[in-house]
């Protein structure tokens, strides 16, 4: 698909655009030619094309959506914590936000041509699948989960209105994010030398992919604009906690005393979570793997190659953790 613009250059609205998906994704667009804008939450000094709104006033969502007339829009904006402590915040914005959105495009003259809406692959929960494709039953097992399903439900009642496709992304890190996520947290450790570390479960197993993969399969899903689809944003590889902290071990050259902390250890703690790619790999092809090994290198500042790998199903006899790809 091609996006044509009225605009001198394409447009693309991105909420959530000051955050660490958001700024990375920016950056994606813009280097495809994009006149990127965004919606922030707060009061800093205006930077361009940031907006400062909350998605839960509607008249003032509508009003910048209509003055933007993006042809593209990444609905990113959301709480992603986990655990956050606000459970009223996670519903409010995670869904009435995202209703206000898809509103405020709807009613709009100018109809962008194709709306990303990115949820969560945790809505699937505590999955007996060994790896989890697009089909699987939901079974959210938190308040964050449990949100983001409904803002999936939320999106479907749209999508006779607007071009929406659905993400579920996996867990992904990279340079930037927030040291209250679990992999920044540890790197942040090895960064100021420390030799203990508190943490929860060492046995989870997660699908961790690198935030510059997510940007580019959220550009090229953007520009096909796959209406009413859903896809899972993920590598197919799987690491375990104390698997990730071998890895940063190895690369900041020393050991770290880890200690199991009982308070991090969620009730509901979803034991693994892998995602088979296949779905997505068909619509937009093979993605370059980044093995997790050169995002930690990334992020603890080594001089790690910028060379990307080959698709991990290509390079899976190389890779030393758990490899998990549906074929």
């Amino acid at each position: 698909m091609v996006i044509h613009s009225k605009h001198a250059r394409p447009r693309a609205l991105i909420t959530g655009l000051r955050g660490f998906t958001g700024e990375y994704l920016a950056r994606e667009l813009e280097a495809c030619g994009y006149e990127v804008f965004g919606t922030a939450f707060g009061n800093e000094p205006l930077g361009k094309g940031i907006h400062y709104v909350d998605l839960c006033d509607r008249s003032a969502l509508q009003a910048v959506v209509d003055e933007v007339q993006p042809d593209v829009v990444a609905h990113l904006a959301a709480i992603s914590f986990v655990a956050h402590g606000n459970v009223e915040d996670i519903y409010r914005i995670n869904v009435l936000g995202t209703r206000n959105l898809l509103e405020a495009l709807a009613n709009s003259e100018y109809r962008p041509q194709s709306v990303l809406v990115a949820s969560s692959a945790n809505i699937y929960g505590n999955s007996a699948s060994e790896v989890i494709a697009e089909d699987e039953p939901p079974l959210p097992a938190n308040d964050y989960a449990v949100s983001k399903l409904s803002m999936e439900h939320v999106a479907r009642l749209w999508m006779d209105k607007l071009p929406i496709f659905i993400t579920r992304p996996f867990n992904y890190t990279g340079l930037g994010q927030a040291e209250n996520f679990l992999l920044p947290k540890i790197v942040s450790h090895f960064k100021r030398g420390l030799t203990e570390i508190e943490l929860g479960n060492l046995d989870v197993a997660r699908d961790f992919s690198d935030v510059r993969m997510v940007v580019r399969a959220y550009r090229e899903l953007l520009l096909r604009a796959p209406k009413g689809e859903t896809f899972n944003i993920c590598s197919g590889v799987s690491y375990t906690l104390r698997e990730i902290i071998a890895m940063a071990e190895e690369i900041a050259g020393y050991r770290i005393d880890v200690k199991v902390n009982p308070a991090f250890v969620r009730a509901n703690e979803v034991r693994k979570l892998v995602g088979n790619p296949r779905k997505l790999h068909h619509a937009i092809g093979p993605l370059p793997y980044i093995p997790l090994r050169e995002t930690l290198a990334w992020m603890l500042g080594e001089a790690a190659t910028n060379k990307l790998k080959v698709p991990a199903k290509q390079n899976a006899k190389a890779s030393h953790v758990i490899l998990e790809v549906a074929g």
